[in-house]
């Protein structure tokens, strides 16, 4: 009997011992610049990382602050000490702003996704924008490709799914699309950061959990996850103490039923067509060049594209090495293409073949404009102007010490626009030399005017940038005539075809008109365009006497440039807006992240 008792005993002992015990370390939001307190107090974290029992540690993503190649190099240099198997992405501070035009991240951690296995479950982590510009995040469509085929090779194996945003309407653009890749399989949790809290959500009807930022409530410390049979626990490691249980679930890796995504409905604008031309295969964050025939872009394959402008036809495709950002420029005969791998490339715009190369200061996130034949191009730390016939460099200001991104104002005599190192320039058009710079007061980059086209008219220069204010600039002086911030502009701006107005985009969702010729801030006249929430720099255009601006969301709303008065809105997609693009007839063409464009005519 006690020989029986015994061995029972075991057997309960060896299957005790045999539910397998996971731990993961999870770092989240660390938003390192050297020198911060952030920097110096990760170290601390990793020292007790290293101490844990964790098997692998996943930093999900807002590693830096600003996203600099300096402060990219410093963390990667920093999460080198951790002595066990690591995996990172970047967020929405690698993403959004980027030196590198997104490029960098990768150079130094191989990728900006991963997938692994550690006792016997898959752990995937994927990257979710967004891509140079502030708009909801979002899942490239050749990243959703991956993330689903990638899974279908594990189908029977447990999963824990890492992104940095939360898989929710407000945070990504296509929420739904990631939610029903995710449900296909046996996603036991979501993970992610960036609200710098810990908070239990559901994405669908799949269990999701934020984590903590590596500072958070005035502590330092880090997130661990641990798995053990069908039960997980999220724990708060603060530094110095030990663990406290936030969270306790009953895992349900089952996989779950699809969601069904409800967009608003808008009636058919009774003034205008608007139709769709072309659905990419890829991510699409470039605006378009057009000409009589056709449209130009570039795609997140790194593939400049040509289509038919009004059958959406493939007319020909370049691939270059890294995702595009900087809208095509048309000069004559020639395409010319500022790519992220820095080049710049002049393209037979009949056939997409390459007709020079230039090796120049990129990677290139900016806009550029074609003026007499000149490209007045912004580049990494430098704005040039080039001889498109010639292919010719004229002249290079590297005055700035962050990349430009907007397109350029240009006169006469002059060249207005702003850089992300906190400055708007004003350079003597046929030299480059500085005239003058401004700054707004603030000494973060993130608040630059780097992603507004200024609106000159006469001796004034008006802007709106992130610090959310409205300033008009001696244009000759660069002295400052008036900054408000009666309403919360940002970076939307455009002007009017008669120069009278400029129009602005609040975050509000309305859209403001303020008079050029007066000597002090003059709304014209306001409207609400029903937008909610808003923020994407979008650029507002007016033909034939309809103003249009566009939504974070997908919507396009048409307003009486004289009376202000809402003519109609369109969804056209569930993301953000790249730009407006005006053709001879008066058509417009846009393009959306998710790789849509659209074009919308008289009727």
């Amino acid at each position: 009997m006690k020989r029986i008792l015994s061995i029972l005993l075991c057997v309960v002992l060896w299957s005790a011992s045999s539910v397998a015990q996971t731990r993961i370390a999870l770092l989240c939001d660390l938003h390192i610049s050297p020198g911060n307190r952030n920097e110096q107090m990760l170290k601390a974290v990793i020292e007790e990382i290293n101490a844990d029992p964790t098997q692998i540690v996943v930093v999900a993503g807002d590693v830096s602050n600003e996203g600099s190649d300096e402060e990219l190099q410093r963390v990667k240099e920093l999460l080198g000490a951790i002595k066990k198997p690591q995996f990172v992405i970047p967020g929405n501070h690698e993403d959004q702003w980027s030196q590198s035009a997104c490029k960098r991240f990768n150079d130094l951690w191989g990728n900006d996704r991963f997938v692994t296995e550690l006792d016997g479950m898959v752990i995937v982590g994927i990257n979710c924008g967004p891509y140079m510009k502030a708009a909801d995040g979002h899942i490239k469509r050749e990243d959703l490709s991956w993330l689903d085929k990638t899974l279908a090779q594990h189908k029977e194996k447990r999963v824990i799914s890492i992104n940095h945003y939360p898989i929710t309407v407000d945070d990504l653009d296509n929420y739904d699309q990631y939610i029903n890749v995710l449900s296909k399989y046996r996603v036991a949790v979501h993970l992610c950061g960036h609200y710098h809290k810990f908070s239990h959500y559901k994405a669908g009807s799949i269990d999701a959990l934020m984590n903590r930022s590596l500072m958070m409530n005035d502590n330092y410390g880090y997130t661990i996850i641990e798995v053990e049979g069908d039960t997980l626990r999220q724990w708060d490691k603060q530094l110095g103490k030990e663990p406290a249980l936030v969270t306790e679930m009953k895992i349900n890796d089952s996989p779950k039923q699809p969601i069904k995504r409800t967009l608003d409905s808008f009636d058919e604008p009774e003034q205008a067509t608007v139709e769709m031309v072309h659905a990419d295969e890829a991510s699409v964050f470039t605006r378009m060049a057009v000409d009589e025939a056709t449209l130009y872009f570039g795609n997140s394959l790194g593939e400049v594209k040509a289509i038919d402008k009004l059958s959406g036809e493939l007319r020909w495709s370049l691939k270059t090495a890294n995702s595009l950002f900087s809208q095509p420029s048309l000069a004559g005969r020639y395409l010319i293409v500022p790519t992220s791998d820095e080049r710049l490339l002049w393209l037979d715009k009949k056939t997409g073949k390459v007709v020079r190369e230039r090796k120049a200061k990129g990677p290139y996130a900016a806009d550029g404009v074609v003026v007499n034949g000149i490209l007045y191009q912004g580049g990494y730390k430098c704005f040039e102007a080039w001889n498109t016939r010639r292919a010719k460099l004229l002249w290079r200001n590297e005055e700035m010490t962050n990349y430009c991104q907007a397109a350029p104002a240009v006169t006469d005599s002059d060249v207005t626009f702003g850089a992300w190192d906190t400055h708007l320039y004003n350079l003597d058009r046929k030299t480059g030399t500085t005239r003058w710079k401004w700054n707004n007061g603030h000494s973060s980059h993130l608040f630059s005017p780097g992603n507004c086209i200024p609106a000159v008219v006469g001796n004034k220069v008006f802007i709106v940038a992130p610090d959310r204010a409205m300033t008009a600039i001696d244009r000759n002086t660069g002295k400052q005539l008036w900054r408000v911030k009666d309403y919360r502009v940002r970076e939307s701006l455009g002007l009017s075809a008669d120069k009278s107005k400029v129009y602005a985009r609040t975050m509000d969702g309305e859209l403001i008109a303020v008079s050029t010729a007066a000597n002090d801030y003059d709304v014209v006249w306001m409207v609400d365009l029903g937008f909610g929430y808003e923020f994407s720099p979008c650029a507002i255009v007016e033909c034939d006497g309809v103003v249009y601006a566009a939504s974070r969301q997908g919507i396009v709303a048409a307003v009486d440039a004289e009376s202000g008065e809402l003519l109609w809105r369109k969804k056209c997609g569930i993301s953000a807006v790249n730009g407006f693009e005006v053709d001879d007839s008066g058509n417009i063409y846009l393009s959306l992240f998710e790789g849509k464009i659209w074009r919308i005519s008289k009727k």
